[in-house]
């Protein structure tokens, strides 16, 4: 008994120092985020808001981001857990695409970003492609009197390249292109 007693607590031990030394690395690497390893907030109306957690938009007057399995509750982050192949999933992907092409007319012919009708990993995935919000201009433009270029500009302003314009895909973040979008319908 002797023999496995004392490896287990040596091995213990090195784990705990590993472990530590690594969770020390990661901590001290957060810290140099632009961030500083905390949560991105915007501050709008009064209102406090995430950044990086994907938000639900259901009026006509804004862009809607990505689908959630988790309805955007940061603490239940995660996948539905169904596959293509799932009838179920599939019925939940044709709603989608259903409700998505009703609320945006003349779009009908129109290629869907996949992003506006499949959730992310997470569930909370607060961006969506550049795409996905040309694929909603039309519908809020004419919800807010606006012209389909002014808010086509917007979009264009608003999108992330991707980093050193070579790493990942180019994106928009929802929250705010929402929040430029009001600011842009009160100042006309």
């Amino acid at each position: 008994m002797k023999n496995y007693i004392l490896p287990a607590v040596k091995l213990t031990f090195v784990m705990a120092v590993l472990v530590g030394i690594y969770l020390m690395f990661v901590y001290a690497g957060s810290k140099v985020l632009p961030t500083g390893g905390n949560a991105e907030i915007i501050t709008y109306k009064g209102q406090k808001f995430y950044r990086n957690i994907g938000q639900e938009f259901k009026s006509p007057k804004y862009f809607h981001g990505r689908p959630s399995s988790v309805n955007y509750k940061a603490d239940g982050s995660g996948a539905s857990n169904k596959g293509p192949s799932n009838k179920e999933y599939l019925d939940i992907v044709q709603k989608r695409l259903n409700t998505l092409k009703m609320e945006n007319p003349g779009m009908e012919n129109t290629k869907v970003p996949v992003e506006l009708i499949t959730a992310s990993g997470s569930g909370l995935d607060p961006d969506i492609s550049p795409e996905g919000a040309l694929y909603q201009v039309k519908r809020i433009a004419k919800v807010r009197n606006l012209s389909e270029e002014e808010v086509k500009n917007l979009v264009t302003q608003n999108t992330t390249p991707p980093v050193l314009h070579l790493l990942g895909p180019a994106k928009v973040n929802v929250l705010e292109l929402n929040v430029a979008l009001d600011k842009l319908s009160t100042h006309q």
